[in-house]
């Protein structure tokens, strides 16, 4: 990448003060509001770097061009932190950036004792980003590719919906997300992306990557899926590129081998085969004539992603006739009475309302101002263990606000309480959470099972009778909550909130309530929950007398 050496004039060594501020490292690829920190770092360092290259422009002319394309980067994106990083390629591409590029460059500097540059860049390095974090934002990408089935040229050319920032990934790019993939034994992945980047540099893309050791990467995939043809003619290009490569021949003799092995027991299994395609095509006309699969028997997975793409979705036009909107007030709460809310039908069964303009700009800014600082990794609960813990499922930070943190939570407490009659004093606290690149909370109940008997024993304040959940930012792609028993899909709004009951009035938790927040494809999502709990409500919700009630 860069092949030169630099020094750093004395002056440079305070404009990296500001990445003083930023914490040790802290999964910053589950947050997408708190890597717009690293934005500003990146910023920073360009700038120190452009003050090195003005001191020694004769020598640095290459470090140069790369620093003032970093510039208009930087300058851009800091524009609209948020809705920069709202495209995941810009995400990803920050943090690997950040953690290998400018390693990168330490390397290089290193060369020369006398610059205080590397001395100050090597202290800092501390709080960038690490190979956690590019391997996390890596697998943000993929998942994305197969939740929204995207192909991988759609997403290295940044054609996705909504973006405002279109940002196009680099050959060296789709390598790195091939290598991630191959790394985990995916070799579905490494082939989509491998073949992604031998492209480009077909294209005539400049590159310091050679084709040769992306078709090493790409044969061995396709091999390992058991398309040995095809395996074979990569090898062979492989060895006309590299003719004493020191696997190709090796590797084109045991194919041939394998493939001469697969003909003849194709063969002699000709006989067989033929019998067994006509007992097939017999059951497979039998099958056509039975309606297709109905959306209850789909596997949970896949029943989650097709509502997160807005297939599926389970609405009749008869049921669709029967949710209304409509002024509220809550059997004429006095605090709504003068002010009743706007609140909409969003599903009837399990019951899912929206209250539209519920919460302003004013106040998201704020309660998202009080969490920032706060926000940590979010945890599950074990179900085994009890233990919180970190998971794969679930990608995103999240903070705890108290009615003692600032006034401004008290009332928004108030204004719940007032809007569902249910009583605040034993609900959690209010959570905020900011989901990271391709954040997700896959399917979950909010409530504790019949074999989760401890689940809330420690706050002492029953079940989670019901979950109220702020939308506190427009989401450009994706993000909507969705409910995969029933093919329910909720779409985030800005200063909406939606409803729901998790447990029927017999205290009986209603399992159709499980749900999902569906990875962010292009935006930042913004939401704020409360956990309302048993305790507390015996008057204003009485007991029903039956399991479903």
């Amino acid at each position: 990448m860069l092949s030169i050496r630099m020094e750093l004039p004395c002056c440079c060594l305070l404009l990296l003060s500001c990445l003083q501020s930023l914490s040790a490292h802290a999964d910053f690829f589950t947050s997408t509001g708190q890597m717009t920190d690293l934005l500003y770092t990146e910023k920073d360092l360009v700038t120190s770097l452009k003050d090195y290259i003005r001191a020694e422009e004769s020598k640095l002319e290459q470090i140069k061009r790369w620093a003032e394309k970093l510039d208009s980067l930087t300058v851009t994106a800091t524009q609209d932190p948020e809705g920069f990083l709202g495209h995941p390629v810009n995400a990803f591409k920050l943090v690997k950036r950040l953690n290998t590029e400018w390693g990168d460059l330490e390397s290089l500097v290193l060369r020369d004792t006398t610059g205080g540059f590397i001395s100050n860049l090597t202290i800092q390095r501390q709080h960038f980003p690490n190979d956690e974090d590019q391997t996390g934002a890596a697998k943000a990408l993929i998942r994305l590719q197969d939740t929204y089935r995207l192909d991988a040229n759609t997403i290295s050319t940044g054609n996705l919906p909504g973006v405002k920032y279109k940002s196009h990934m680099t050959a060296e790019d789709c390598f790195e997300l091939g290598k991630i993939a191959y790394s985990d034994a995916d070799y579905y992945h490494t082939e989509l992306w491998m073949a992604q980047a031998l492209k480009q540099l077909d294209e005539g893309e400049e590159s310091t990557l050679d084709k040769v050791t992306v078709i090493d990467y790409l044969s061995y995939a396709i091999y390992q899926q058991g398309e040995m043809e095809r395996a074979m003619e990569y090898t062979k290009r492989l060895i006309e590129l590299d003719p004493e490569h020191p696997r190709g021949k090796s590797n084109l003799k045991y194919f041939e081998f394998q493939l001469e092995k697969q003909k003849k027991a194709a063969e002699e299994e000709a006989p067989k085969q033929k019998e067994r395609e006509k007992r097939e095509t017999a059951e497979k006309k039998k099958k056509q004539k039975k309606s297709k699969k109905a959306f209850s028997l789909i596997p949970e997975r896949e029943k989650y992603e097709m509502l997160c793409r807005g297939e599926g979705i389970k609405m009749t036009p008869r049921r669709q006739s029967r949710l209304f909107c409509r002024y509220y007030d809550n059997n004429r709460n006095p605090s709504l009475l003068l002010a009743p809310v706007k609140q909409q039908d969003e599903w009837d069964r399990p019951y899912i309302v929206r209250y539209l303009d519920i919460i302003s700009d004013a106040e998201i800014e704020r309660i998202k101002q009080l969490a920032k600082p706060r926000l940590r990794r979010a945890t599950i609960s074990n179900p085994i263990t009890g233990v919180l813990e970190t998971a794969s499922y679930r990608i995103s930070k999240s903070a705890w606000l108290t009615e003692y943190d600032d006034p401004m939570i008290e009332m928004v407490n108030n204004r719940i309480e007032g809007v569902t009659g249910l009583e605040m004093d034993t609900a959690e606290e209010l959570q905020v959470a900011n989901y990271g690149v391709g954040g997700q909370y896959e399917p979950h109940f909010d409530f504790g099972r019949k074999d989760e008997p401890d689940a809330f024993k420690e706050l002492g304040t029953g079940n989670r009778i019901a979950t109220w959940l702020f939308y506190m930012s427009d989401v450009a792609a994706g993000g909507a909550t969705v409910f995969p028993d029933v093919g329910a899909a909720v779409w985030p709004q800005k200063g909406t909130a939606v409803f729901w009951y998790n447990l029927f009035a017999s205290g009986e938790g209603d399992y159709s309530t499980r749900h999902a927040a569906c990875p962010v494809l292009v935006g930042n999502k913004w939401v704020s929950n409360k956990w309302i709990h048993e305790r507390g409500q015996e008057w204003r919700r009485p007991c029903g007398l039956s399991e479903s009630e």
